[in-house]
């Protein structure tokens, strides 16, 4: 397994120096956000020149492009207009993903909220739309990994291995993330990783402590939960509740080889946690020790 940076971890700084700052602690590959007005990011419109400066500068670190993250979520929409464009720019996100030699992108299982109806309807829709761009990730080398996440129509590992199971396409995988599951009070990794093992593609890390254990969960959209509906603090991987080492040794187990990307939460939760430079360094030290004792 290969441990990766993300610039969600990197915000006020430019792509080219986040590889540089996850270069000097150590970390070889990155995950990039893909978003317009994120100066960490690849912008939306990028030219093709800015893109192959990022691989160039990639490639001069020995560094790989782990991933891409871009936030649209509308794919299940019932407006037409609504989920054509959601579905451009996913494949313009997957035509940047090829470019840049990258074979991940995170990817929102629709958008679907407390209270929304049409349940059956936009399911459907979403089945429809990630066939398509399964198809078309496919053709580019490219895999789009679901992940499991509120306001959207994967919250569960269950509902994610449901939606692999309709969708059934090799270019759709899933994206595991253990914090996810936790601070929305769903399945422990126990359950969580035999249910998605046939499909997990890409994995995320981070860790958490909670503020009050009780608290339902609650949040209105579907990127981020607001500082007053928050019932956890992000910590730095392996000072929080999460038990990484024995996560890991799951995802061995059922054969999972590939990156082990930080999303340190610094763009969201600032308040939470150290400097980037200086979380990235002890959550990659951590990480790294934890695979050493897993071998």
């Amino acid at each position: 397994m290969k441990i990766s940076g993300h610039t969600m971890g990197t915000p006020g700084i430019t792509v080219s120096e986040a590889l540089h700052l996850f270069h000097a602690v150590g970390i070889r590959s990155a995950e990039l956000v893909w978003q317009n007005d994120y100066s960490a990011g690849i912008p939306e419109d990028a030219s093709p020149e800015f893109v192959r400066t990022i691989a160039e500068t990639a490639r001069e670190l020995e560094m790989e492009i782990a991933g891409l993250t871009p936030y649209m979520s509308d794919f299940n929409s019932l407006d037409t207009s609504v989920r054509r464009r959601d579905s451009q720019r996913m494949e313009a996100c997957i035509r940047t993903a090829e470019a840049m030699g990258c074979r991940h992108i995170r990817v929102y299982a629709g958008t679907f909220k407390q209270g929304d109806r049409d349940y059956e309807k936009k399911w459907d829709w979403l089945i429809d739309s990630l066939q398509r761009l399964g198809t078309t990730a496919f053709q580019a080398g490219v895999y789009l990994c679901v992940e499991y996440h509120f306001n959207s129509m994967t919250v569960s590992a269950a509902d994610t291995a449901k939606l692999m199971k309709a969708v059934d396409s090799p270019g759709v995988g899933i994206l595991y993330d253990q914090a996810n599951l936790a601070f929305t009070h769903l399945e422990p990794f126990e359950q969580a990783i035999p249910l998605q093992a046939p499909w997990i593609r890409h994995v995320h890390v981070k860790d958490l402590v909670f503020v009050d254990p009780s608290r339902p969960f609650t949040a209105d959209a579907v990127a981020r939960v607001k500082a007053e509906d928050r019932a956890v603090r992000s910590r730095v991987v392996g000072e929080g509740i999460l038990d990484w080492p024995a996560i890991l040794r799951a995802l061995k187990q059922v054969g999972y080889n590939g990156y082990l990307s930080l999303e340190y939460e610094y763009r969201w939760h600032p308040q939470d946690l150290p400097d980037p430079a200086e979380g990235f360094r002890r959550s990659f030290e951590t990480l790294s020790r934890y695979l050493a004792e897993l071998e």
